[in-house]
């Protein structure tokens, strides 16, 4: 007997929303269960017309097996809770739950059906989150640059990233005060305090650096700390380097992409292991 496809909803049509679209269409296994966007300007002509949602309050009439989210943080704001009392949630912006309280809830709410985020642009979450469990995991810092265009930023550091003319550190800090800021651009940031549950939003240190003459490559550099051996003095540390190539202007990298994706899928095959 062949195995029933996997609905999947979509809630954001940008270009993240569309490139995921495209391989829920694409695979074998997947079907498309649902789209919604905040405006329909595209929409129509590239997505069938019954599976347009325009109120995102009936998507349990769509009937979907997994939501994704690639909108905005006042997504799972607003519906997180409601998703996942009938479906499985990814949260493509996991800035929304530096917000301790909201975080709470999705995860109290989460039991008949999982919570789950990608790692997109995060490199080396995995191994982050078992140093983590095991109590090795002493620090963590994760610095992202981007081209000032980039940015979609709040407050403060939207007036100081207007007026930056060469390379200039944003922020640097605790990630949970930088993600009301960035709440789309630091998503990488938020999963690496997801991934380090002993640091957290408070613990994992976030730098923020806008540079005008970046304009083929987001970068992202993480920094990790274990234990010191005590005879040595000699402390574990673990640095990379992530070179996504992005245009000028992109919010997101090109091999993000493809990182969101592959998550989608890996969490998908492990409900069915």
């Amino acid at each position: 007997m062949p195995k029933s496809k996997r609905r999947i909803g979509c809630v954001g049509y940008g270009h993240l929303g569309q490139y995921l679209i495209k391989r829920v269409l694409e695979h074998p296994d997947l079907e498309l269960a649902f789209v919604w966007n905040r405006t329909s300007e595209g929409l129509h002509a590239n997505v069938a017309p019954e599976l347009i949602l325009k109120d995102l309050h009936k998507f349990p009439e769509m009937k979907a097996d997994l939501i994704v989210e690639v909108a905005h943080p006042c997504i799972t704001q607003q519906f997180g809770s409601v998703f996942l009392q009938h479906a499985d949630y990814m949260i493509g912006s996991p800035t929304a739950l530096s917000d301790q309280q909201l975080e709470d809830t999705l995860r109290k709410t989460a039991v008949q059906h999982g919570l789950y985020v990608p790692s997109g642009a995060f490199w080396g979450g995995e191994d982050i989150c078992k140093m983590a469990h095991r109590g090795t995991l002493k620090g963590l810092k994760v610095t992202m640059t981007k081209h000032p265009s980039c940015f979609k930023l709040q407050g403060n550091l939207r007036d100081l990233n207007t007026s930056i003319k060469e390379k200039t550190v944003l922020y640097n800090g605790p990630v949970r005060g930088l993600c009301p800021l960035a709440p789309n651009n630091v998503n990488t940031m938020a999963a690496a305090a997801l991934a380090a549950p002993n640091l957290g939003f408070d613990g994992v240190q976030g730098v923020l650096v806008s540079d005008p003459s970046l304009t083929n490559w987001h970068l992202v550099e993480i920094e990790v700390t274990g234990l010191t051996n005590v005879e040595t003095g000699c402390t574990f540390t673990v640095h990379t380097m992530r070179r996504n190539p992005a245009d000028v202007g992109a919010v997101t990298g090109s091999a993000t992409y493809a990182s969101f994706f592959s998550s989608l899928l890996g969490m998908l095959n492990n409900l069915q292991d």
